[in-house]
């Protein structure tokens, strides 16, 4: 993990709202956004139908983590720093695309007992073949792999995931199924059209374990655009690599989802058979797939030392720190209660309490809604800097999502809340490439989700501020109580919202509304300034974004979609 942390690198393709990547079916989140439309159309003239039964039902045998007092060579690296660091855990920033791909495949090699994986979307592109060809070597030598996958973007044509799902060491399981059992396209549709309750609740969770001894949690999902590697698009992103007595507590929630009522064996779920021949073959193409792909990805350099050596060492660079884990519980999907108050939400909520000078904030889908203004406004008015930084019209992939955002600009630049939009940034000396309709066709796109107050906390992990992840989606978050932490991840939030960045959205003046008026150009109340070629330059409409995105948004505003966004 030699990279440099100037800045935010790039890395995937997410879901909830955050769905992009190569070609058509890169572009999911958007057209969720317009299939979304079509239910809240479509919904009241459909009946039900039947509800599948509880996984429980199901021969899938219960299982839990590793005995944290389990003897391997993680544990035994950490257990003399744990006793200088007594009641905290290890963190490390994961800024960059490189980091957190090593991170991974470091982890996967690591594990000697159990390997868990907990994703909203796991790829079998160039970097997911490279973690499941790790997952695979693991169980190889005797590891208990599990891996829980959100249906929401499995495919039954993933077959690298279904293959390795008949090793005796691997199990795979679905969360949440609305449609990968149904045996033809017209039975899921229907599924999806009659089940819209389950259909838009999504475990948003991110997690991946070793050992019940490590762990990394963030924004990243499995994917080429989460690791610097897709040609069309790439995310920035964060992710924490976390050591100690919070991956205990991070392994108990993978526990819940697993078990929980919603997690179906892929076998019931997968009609695809496999033989022992099938799996072979799996496993020399992901060998093969490592020999031709791991140095061009730059997935290899953290392997050189064994993890545990590393960490005994004192060579990764953590940091030992008072450190929490929220997160929610699986029954916010099984059993859907509006009283049901999200833990990561509320301790972000309590922690602002105390905020005296600073509030940060990175979510790429920004839906304050007018409780959030006041909340922001609030924090204003005692002298609390507040400033965010969210996605641009023209770099956003949920131009549904965008459409909730837009009418709550004026009212936080009015309470003083500072306003920073994420530009589609492409490489020195590209034209700058247009925005797609229905997912961005932009070289870069804002995925991180932390929180930064007085430069001493840091929440970081898979929420957005937006009511899907209030309200629909299943989240996690770390807090971390650190000064040098807090303070790496504010740089990063000051990089990100340089003129070369992104652009600043203020309330445009008296004379700047009276000019566009004088010639009849469109007003929307807002300026949107950057820098080019040393000099000021000034918008008065979404830059960048064209015609159709902008008309797309209208559209959005006008339908009932915002507790959907």
């Amino acid at each position: 993990m030699s990279e440099s942390r100037g800045k935010w690198e790039v890395a995937g393709r997410d879901g909830h709202h955050e769905n992009i990547g190569r070609g058509v079916t890169r572009k999911r989140r958007s057209r969720a956004a317009v299939r979304t439309v079509a239910i809240v159309l479509l919904t009241t003239a459909l009946a039900a139908c039947a509800t599948r039964p509880p996984a429980t039902a199901f021969d899938r045998p219960v299982s839990h983590a590793l005995a944290s007092s389990e003897a391997t060579p993680l544990a035994s690296a950490l257990a003399p720093l744990e006793r200088q660091h007594p009641d905290q855990s290890a963190v490390r920033l994961l800024s960059t695309g490189t980091d957190a791909l090593q991170a991974r495949i470091a982890l996967a090699r690591a594990a000697t007992k159990t390997l868990d994986m907990q994703y909203y979307i796991a790829e079998e592109d160039n970097t997911g073949k490279l973690l499941l060809g790790a997952a695979l070597h693991a169980a190889d030598r005797g590891v208990r792999v599990r891996m829980l996958v959100d249906d929401l973007n499995f495919k039954d044509i993933d077959r690298i995931m279904a293959a390795l799902n008949s090793h005796d060491k691997i199990e795979i399981r679905v969360f949440n199924p609305f449609g990968s059992a149904q045996r033809s396209f017209s039975e899921r549709t229907q599924n999806f059209f009659t089940n819209l309750g389950h259909f838009t609740r999504r475990m948003h969770n991110k997690a991946m374990i070793a050992d019940n001894q490590i762990a990394i949690v963030g924004g990243r999902n499995l994917g080429d655009e989460y690791f610097n590697a897709s040609p069309t698009l790439q995310f920035r992103d964060l992710d924490v690599f976390a050591a100690g007595p919070v991956t205990q507590e991070i392994s108990a929630s993978f526990d819940d989802y697993w078990n929980s009522s919603l997690a179906y064996p892929l076998r019931v779920l997968n009609k695809q058979k496999f033989d022992p021949a099938e799996l072979d073959k799996t496993r020399d193409d992901l060998r093969a797939h490592w020999r031709q792909q791991a140095d061009p990805l730059n997935a290899k350099p953290l392997n050189a030392t064994p993890l545990a050596q590393q960490i005994a060492r004192e060579e990764m660079g953590l940091v030992w720190a008072p450190t929490e884990f929220r997160v929610d519980s699986p029954s916010k999907i099984e059993h859907p209660s509006d009283d049901y108050k999200s833990p990561p939400m509320q301790r972000l909520i309590e922690l602002l309490k105390d905020a005296q000078s600073e509030f940060l904030i990175l979510s790429p889908y920004f839906v304050p809604h007018d409780a959030g203004v006041k909340a922001l406004g609030d924090l204003t008015k005692r002298h609390v800097r507040v400033a965010v930084l969210t996605n641009s019209l023209a770099a956003t992939d949920a131009v549904a999502v965008q459409a909730g955002y837009a009418p709550y600009r004026i009212p936080l630049l009015e309470n003083g809340v500072e306003l920073y939009e994420f530009k589609p940034i492409q490489a020195e000396g590209e034209s700058s490439p247009r925005a797609g309709l229905f997912g961005s066709q932009s070289r870069a796109s804002l995925h991180a989700k932390a929180y930064v107050i007085d430069r001493s906390i840091l929440v970081i992990g898979s929420m957005n501020l937006d009511p899907r992840s209030a309200k629909l989606n299943t989240e996690l978050a770390l807090v971390i109580h650190s000064k040098p932490v807090a303070e790496e991840a504010a740089r990063l939030f000051a990089n990100s919202v340089s003129p070369k960045t992104s652009w600043q959205v203020q309330l445009a003046s008296a004379a700047v509304t009276e000019e566009l008026r004088r010639t009849g150009a469109p007003q929307s109340g807002l300026v949107w300034t950057t820098e080019a070629n040393g000099s000021l330059v000034t918008y008065n409409f979404d830059p960048e974004a064209g015609f159709y995105r902008n008309a797309m948004t209208g559209l959005f505003m006008l339908l009932p979609v915002d507790k959907q966004l």
